[in-house]
């Protein structure tokens, strides 16, 4: 199956990142190449990008994708929690720009086998890196009823995760969780009839709680966004989309805590901190999807786009 990136708010990103000619750029979640595509492109043959991801068939398919840009692109197969290391790693101290892409892309839902859909019956896997020991089908097999409820109503935001983690205990004393249709069966059990009815596909949140939790997406975000922003370049410029709630409320405080300056008491007679904003928020409110790429593209309803451009020190 080919990895076709869509790429979501394609205009919008280019306008937060506004690429200078001949810069270099790092996607720090390449997927597909799609936004990176749009990057290479508005740098010229004299700009270079860095494109990271956890997944190899990501990198893979960037690098078909991608090909007539060769001698411009670096691939790395990383996770970008770990990106100042990445960037050192090839010797670069500084760069003009950085696009995050958060969550699980198309193409890794699209594809039964990796385990991520509820709407595909398949092996329970869910790791963006194939390498990482611990599959979703391990962590429902393994973790207690608390964990498991901490875990569904902490990143899926489920309003049902004490009822959906004790069906899952009851189920798993029968028969180890194997498949993605077992657990899209004992969500259904535990979910009252009436509240299936409404709203979503019923295990939406708990599949996304999953996913989330085997993955660790939530743990190194703001980690990553300090270190991208120190790495820039004055003046150079940071993209984050994000699609859901979690990911954007650490994307939000992140960029409004380096912007901030003195965070002395109000009533203290001089400052101490010594606290200089690191960046200018660009994007007051988050840029979200015009009405007419939605039609084209449903899975972009729910993305939010946030911008910040570095400061020099004063």
């Amino acid at each position: 199956m080919s990895y076709h990136h869509v790429p979501v708010m394609p205009k919008e990103v280019l306008e937060v990142l506004a690429c200078r000619s001949g810069g270099t750029y790092v996607d720090c979640t390449v997927g597909g190449g799609g936004h990176a595509r749009l990057v290479l492109e508005q740098i010229g043959p004299q700009g270079r990008l860095i494109g990271i991801d956890r997944d190899p068939a990501a990198i893979a398919a960037s690098r078909e994708n991608l090909q007539e840009f060769a001698d411009q692109l670096t691939l790395v197969r990383a996770n970008f929690f770990g990106l100042k290391q990445v960037l050192s790693d090839l010797d670069l101290k500084e760069v003009d720009g950085f696009l995050f892409d958060l969550g699980v892309s198309s193409h890794q839902v699209d594809l039964p086998q990796r385990g991520f859909s509820y709407m595909h019956n398949a092996p329970l896997d869910m790791r963006m890196d194939p390498s990482v020991p611990r599959t979703a089908a391990e962590l429902l097999n393994t973790a207690s009823e608390m964990e498991l409820r901490d875990i569904i109503r902490r990143y899926g935001e489920e309003r049902w995760a004490d009822r959906i983690a004790e069906f899952i205990v009851a189920a798993r004393r029968k028969e180890p969780f194997v498949t993605t249709f077992q657990l899209v069966d004992v969500i259904k059990e535990a979910i009252p009839a009436a509240a299936r009815r409404r709203g979503p596909h019923p295990a939406k949140r708990t599949f996304q709680a999953l996913r989330i939790a085997v993955n660790d997406e939530l743990g190194g975000i703001e980690k990553a966004l300090r270190q991208a922003v120190d790495l820039l370049k004055t003046g150079g410029r940071i993209g984050v989309i994000s699609f859901h709630s979690l990911e954007d409320r650490i994307v939000k405080g992140t960029f409004r805590d380096l912007a901030r300056s003195c965070v002395c008491p109000p009533k203290a007679p001089v400052c101490i901190c010594n606290k200089e904003p690191k960046v200018r928020v660009i994007t007051p409110r988050p840029l979200v999807p015009k009405q007419e790429e939605v039609q084209e593209n449903p899975r972009a309803r729910s993305a939010k786009l946030r911008g910040a451009e570095k400061l020099g020190r004063k």
